[in-house]
């Protein structure tokens, strides 16, 4: 495993993820205080954590719109077809 900087686990964390499950320092630090079994180091491994980074994103808050899975309708109005 190769440790690196916080700065540097965020800014590739923000290279591979989408706009949607971008983070900043901020996030980081909240990450770091709730999940802290994953975090005993002072530096980061991106191997270890961007996974659970990126589960811990999608509960947050707010996030669960945004990730919800849309449901396709079990079924589909059609039109009626009269035959003559």
């Amino acid at each position: 495993m190769i440790f690196i900087s916080k700065e540097q686990f965020l800014e590739e964390h923000n290279k591979l993820s989408p706009a949607k499950l971008q983070a900043t320092l901020a996030l980081l630090d909240r990450f770091k205080e709730e999940k802290r079994p994953f975090l005993k180091d002072k530096d980061w491994c991106l191997e270890k954590l961007r996974i659970p980074l990126i589960s811990w994103l999608i509960t947050l808050p707010g996030s669960k719109k945004k990730y919800a899975r849309k449901r396709k309708p079990a079924f589909k109005n059609y039109p009626e077809t009269h035959y003559q």
